[in-house]
């Protein structure tokens, strides 16, 4: 049985919920600035920045056109102007190349960041073939990284275990990269943490 399959579809995992829930936040920047709110806290996104910053420099994608708009305005009030934001449905769409970079067999990414969209993802409705879109996940991952890039993800449904069962596979050619610590609490006699994070590496062509 997959990681994913104990998981019940839920409005988190559909468009027209984010689309909402950035068109107020967006609203709530624009009035107030209020820069909305931050999935696993503030500390999971500086740990997530300072890994990317060691590794490689990090560029941004949304299927939801209020999420980019947020993103963009928020970039511009910290003088980021050099970070690309585009809109695109990872799954489906190609997403947009830097002018120098080339797609091809072997990807154009060095790096692919995700917090929390691999957890939306998993409460998605099955499609009409009885398929769950994360299911795909992992592979559409694979394919867009360079030889020798990164996948840094970010997750509040899953233990750094079930992570590493869902992308290190034969199919995806991943590897486990390193995790990256957070805040542990104890309950019940079992300890775990809020979120995990684990980034994973595709081999350099030999």
């Amino acid at each position: 049985m997959s990681v994913t399959d104990d998981l019940q579809p839920s409005k988190l995992g559909t468009k027209e919920h984010w689309e909402n829930v950035y068109e107020e936040e967006l609203q709530n920047f624009e009035e107030f600035g209020d820069e909305g709110e931050i999935w696993f806290g503030e500390d999971s996104v500086d740990k997530m920045v300072d890994w990317a910053v060691r590794n490689v420099p990090p560029k941004s994608i949304d299927y939801s056109e209020g999420a980019v708009a947020l993103a963009s305005s928020i970039a511009q009030t910290r003088s980021h102007e050099g970070i690309q934001f585009h809109r695109c449905d990872f799954l489906n769409d190609e997403p947009p190349l830097l002018s120098d970079e080339h797609a091809g067999d072997n990807g154009a990414w060095d790096l692919i960041l995700d917090k929390g969209t691999f957890d939306a993802i998993a409460l998605m409705q099955k499609d009409n073939q009885g398929e769950a879109p994360v299911d795909g996940y992992p592979m559409r991952v694979a394919r867009l990284l360079k030889p020798g890039a990164h996948f840094l993800i970010t997750s509040c449904n899953f233990t750094e275990a079930e992570l590493q069962e869902k992308f290190v596979t034969p199919a995806t050619g991943l590897h486990y990269h390193s995790c990256i610590q957070h805040q542990t609490y104890t309950f019940g006699g079992r300890s775990g943490s809020i979120c995990s994070s684990v980034a994973f590496i595709k081999p350099a062509s030999t």
